[in-house]
Order: C-alpha cells, then sequence, then structure tokens
C-alpha cells in the first residue's frame, strides 16, 4: 500500500540541488515502483496535480502528473486514463508562443505567483516500464511538466514568476 511522503519545503537547500539520471536498468527494481506509488499517493493526499522527487528528498529524476492534466491532449504515446510517471524527462523543444498563468508549489506553501511558460513542449522520458516516449505536450499539462522539470534542475516557480504573493490564510469562498 502506498504512503504518504513528507513533502520538502523552502527554505530547504534540497530543493535547489541537481538531481541524478536514473539508470534503465534500475527502473522495474521495486524501491523505484514504490517509489512511484507513494510520489502518485502523496500527490493527491497533498491536492497537487505533479510532483517531482526532489520534493519528498528523493535526488532522483523523476515526476509524477495526475491524469486530470492530461485530459485535453489528443493522441499520447501512454494512457491519459492513469497517472503519468516519466523518468529522466527532458524538454527536447519549447514552441515560440508562451502565456502568463498563476501557479503555486507544495514545495513553496501559502504562496502563488504569475509564471511565463511556453504553451507546447516536447519532452523525451522513459516510462515506469523503461520504455521511451516522446511527445508534445499542450496548454495545462505543458504548464504542468515544465514546472515538475524545473524542480529536477533546483528552479522553483518563484524564480520564474513575474509577480509573487502569499495568500490569505482564511479565505472565504
Amino acid at each position: 500500500m502506498a504512503k504518504l511522503l513528507p513533502i520538502v519545503t523552502l527554505p530547504s537547500a534540497k530543493l535547489r540541488e541537481l538531481s541524478l539520471a536514473v539508470a534503465a536498468a534500475d527502473i522495474q527494481t521495486p524501491e523505484l515502483q514504490t517509489l512511484f506509488d507513494n510520489m502518485i499517493f502523496t500527490m493527491y493526499e497533498d491536492d497537487g496535480i505533479g510532483l517531482a522527487a526532489p520534493q519528498i528528498a528523493a535526488q532522483v529524476r523523476v515526476i509524477v502528473v495526475g491524469k486530470d492534466a492530461l485530459s485535453d491532449q489528443g493522441k499520447l504515446p501512454f494512457s491519459a486514463d492513469e497517472d503519468l510517471v516519466l523518468i529522466n524527462p527532458e524538454i527536447q523543444e519549447y514552441s515560440w508562443k508562451t502565456e502568463l498563468d498563476d501557479e503555486g508549489c507544495l514545495s513553496v506553501p501559502g504562496f502563488g505567483g504569475l509564471v511565463q511558460r511556453h504553451v507546447n513542449v516536447t519532452v523525451q522520458a522513459l516510462t515506469r516500464t523503461g520504455e521511451t516516449v516522446s511527445f508534445t505536450a499542450k496548454k495545462y499539462f505543458a504548464r504542468v511538466l515544465q514546472h515538475e522539470i524545473d524542480h529536477l534542475n533546483g528552479i522553483l516557480f518563484i524564480d520564474r514568476a513575474k509577480e509573487v504573493w502569499k495568500h490569505e490564510k482564511n479565505q472565504s469562498m
């Protein structure tokens, strides 16, 4: 059964470290498969749409993305009905068009910001089964991927934000 992992938050220096690549031969190990499941569980328990391994103190190049981010993507080389695990993801191509939108982060609790991101990105990665995939992500999915891949490189959304704000603790609906 998956377990909830503690989220690393600022001011931890761990969030600024570069993550290490995962060897393809290690992907099928029980330890890594458990890590993937725990990351997905933690992402949902903490109400996130994506999570990078450095956010749970694992300095490896692994991200997970909730299936809700995949819903409007069209054809992908993996199921859009399942949460996504990407190992060693690299952005190969960026669209020239960008968009400014709100972002938040589980590792920067209580803050939000306006971040300029590319509308489309082409990513190459390994899946949790070790398969190499290459795909183009659009809009929200592209934003989530850029945010999570930034974590693997020690970059936080506040580093890219045009504006950052603190959330009020007692917001009414």
